[in-house]
């Protein structure tokens, strides 16, 4: 019974549970960031590029066939378009991320320097010399 104590120990944490919270809202995250790149961003860019849709380009390293039992072997395409939304995808989520971070860097608070030591008084600076002068 020892290690499923532990393992409730460890599963109970608040850093699991915050890493876990973490990765369900980073998911959701990323599918609106997805939806964002390829029903907001991308339509006007391939608009702009001459009415083409990013998602569907690519070339064609071999085309689609018919084998000799009638059925349609797919063809073999290299899909750049959807690299690149993916692409645009992770550079949204990066910054994104980035600007959390600064964020809470910013709330942070830096440590306050520790105050210089006050200079020592007249006095103790007198009691050393005549300190001194007896040692010789």
């Amino acid at each position: 019974m020892g290690m499923i104590n532990e393992f409730r120990e460890f599963a109970m944490r608040g850093n699991v549970i915050d890493l876990a919270v973490g990765v369900v809202i980073g998911g959701a995250f990323g599918k609106i960031v997805t939806s964002l790149v390829d029903h907001v961003i991308m339509p006007p860019i391939g608009l702009l590029l001459g009415g083409v849709d990013f998602a569907d380009m690519g070339w064609t390293l071999r085309a689609a066939t018919v084998d000799a039992a009638g059925e349609e072997v797919p063809a073999v395409v290299l899909g750049y378009g959807a690299f690149v939304n993916t692409i645009i995808q992770f550079v949204i989520i990066a910054f994104a991320i980035f600007m959390v971070i600064k964020a809470i860097n910013r709330f942070h608070r830096k440590p306050e320097a520790p105050p210089a030591p006050a200079a020592p008084s007249e006095e103790v600076l007198l009691l050393r010399e005549i300190r001194d002068s007896l040692r010789r």
